[in-house]
């Protein structure tokens, strides 16, 4: 019997109970010197920043980044595993909407992808809707 992919949400819980890594920068890279302490975040760490952001707003990944990295003590959060978490993250949010879940209730991602985000053509679905959400909240409707 062949093996089913996991769901996005199923990735996201999986890749949670291994926890985040603080570890030194081993060369200068991607803006990030040698010897720096580079946090290695979660999709729960990358989720909690985004339920922070309020309403209306719409920050960026390197706002994201910044955030993540001063709570843990880190000089600085790997924007690669930022950019694949918030992926995870939101393709998982997508499945509940999906399956039902109200949009008050699901993770409020549309606070942090810009129509212009390099995310925006890695996810697996028409973003319309969110986009549609993040005007309304701008308007404060």
């Amino acid at each position: 019997m062949a093996k089913s992919n996991k769901t996005w949400g199923e990735k996201y819980a999986e890749i949670n109970t291994k926890g985040h890594i603080v570890k030194p920068v081993a060369k200068d890279m991607m803006g990030m010197k040698k010897g720096q302490l580079m946090l290695i975040p979660t999709p729960e760490m990358v989720s909690e920043v985004i339920k922070e952001i309020p309403k209306g707003e719409v920050k960026d990944t390197p706002y994201l980044r910044k955030i993540l990295s001063e709570r843990v003590g880190a000089d600085v959060t790997c924007p690669i595993t930022t950019g694949i978490f918030l992926r995870v993250a939101v393709e998982a949010a997508h499945e509940d909407y999906e399956a039902g879940c109200p949009m008050s209730e699901l993770l409020p991602f549309w606070r942090v992808i810009g129509e212009k985000a390099p995310i925006t053509k890695k996810v697996s679905f028409d973003l319309a809707p969110y986009f549609e959400q993040q005007d309304a909240e701008r308007l404060n409707l």
